[in-house]
């Protein structure tokens, strides 16, 4: 069973810093892209980061410069670095990849369970 396990969240003041992780695991031949979303309550999932197979990154307004996303290739681990936290950063983070799995080699497009990040004032 092909799974994408988060880590990292919880709670912070403002200015503060998270750490998130996200690993996946199973039979798994290679995986493309990487990425955090993030859900607010009564708001859409939107895209923070993303990170592709080659390490190129993409970047929500509103987390550039702030948000940093970083793979590790070896561990099939994607990571967001979040520094200067703000209260408007509280959502359910949520990890995303595209993979390649075996034995059929089809293309899964998963999700993670979601990790909750609250930015207190």
């Amino acid at each position: 069973q092909v799974q994408l396990v988060e880590s990292g969240g919880g709670l912070v003041q403002a200015g503060g810093s998270l750490r998130l992780s996200c690993a996946a695991s199973g039979s798994i031949v290679s995986i493309n892209h990487m990425a955090w979303y993030r859900q607010a309550p009564g708001k859409q999932r939107d895209l923070v980061a993303l990170i592709t197979g080659a390490g190129s990154t993409k970047y929500a307004d509103s987390v550039k410069g702030q948000f940093t996303i970083s793979r590790d290739n070896a561990k099939n681990t994607v990571y967001l670095q979040m520094n200067g936290l703000k209260p408007e950063d509280t959502a359910v983070y949520y990890c995303n990849a595209g993979l390649l799995i075996t034995p059929t080699y089809r293309y899964l497009e998963l999700w993670g369970q979601g990790t909750l990040v609250t930015v207190s004032s």
